[in-house]
């Protein structure tokens, strides 16, 4: 446990330091975006806004950049900032574009946004969705329900992740394809960091490769791991 905690910390300096070198030259924002990813996986706050606030200097109307903000503050109890990102996007008139994860089965592209069940199978992909939650849970999975900033309880928080478009789009490819078969997704938004969670679980439980690409990178899980390391 002390040389992961170790591992983290160099890494954590590392981002750091990166921001302050990168801070002196002309860089993209998918450059900083890269570098915001791990400053909200280990909750460095400091970090994160020297980050984010040279996103918005480059693009003020960058999503993304909110979000995973907002997510960082949510996860570490400070609401009071999750409230001053929310004016802020309202002050810049930054809508949050809906996510929508597609995938394609046959010759036929699937699209599911959150919450929506009005897919011809939603029946089916609702049972999908439930079937494996025991075994995820007996496995070690927990839902993340810092993701969700509604003041809602837990259960209702669960019960939201549970809709995310991500895992939707999963549940239809399994019940639509071959088992084994591997299962490519294309979200318009960076996967959420339950989902990313989740979608490992179920990639060791069915033994199947299912490939994102969201709006960050590619992911291939795998076995139960993922490809970006669990840094996005």
């Amino acid at each position: 446990m002390k040389e992961q905690i170790d591992r983290e910390l160099r890494a954590l300096a590392s981002v750091c330091r990166g921001a302050r070198q990168l801070d002196a030259i002309s860089s993209g924002v998918m450059i900083w975006m890269s570098l915001l990813g791990p400053c909200r996986l280990h909750r460095h706050a400091d970090c994160a806004e020297r980050v984010a606030a040279k996103i918005f200097e480059l693009e003020p109307g960058y999503t993304t950049a909110y979000v995973v903000l907002s997510n960082m503050y949510s996860s570490i109890g400070r609401r009071d900032k999750v409230s001053m990102i929310r004016n802020l996007m309202k002050s810049r008139r930054v809508r949050k574009v809906p996510g929508i994860s597609n995938i394609e089965v046959g010759s036929e592209v699937h699209s599911f946004v959150v919450g929506d069940l009005s897919h011809p199978r939603s029946e089916d992909i609702v049972v999908e969705l439930q079937r494996p939650a025991r075994e995820m849970r007996d496995a070690g999975y927990v839902p993340d329900t810092k993701e969700i900033l509604h003041d809602v309880g837990e259960e209702q928080k669960e019960e939201l992740l549970h809709y995310h478009s991500e895992k939707m789009a999963v549940a239809f490819g399994l019940i639509s394809t071959e088992q084994g078969s591997p299962l490519r997704i294309l979200k318009n938004l960076r996967v959420c960091g339950d989902c990313h969670s989740a979608i490992k679980f179920v990639s060791k439980m069915v033994g199947r490769s299912i490939t994102v690409r969201d709006a960050s990178r590619f992911h291939h899980f795998s076995n139960g791991t993922c490809s970006c390391g669990d840094y996005w």
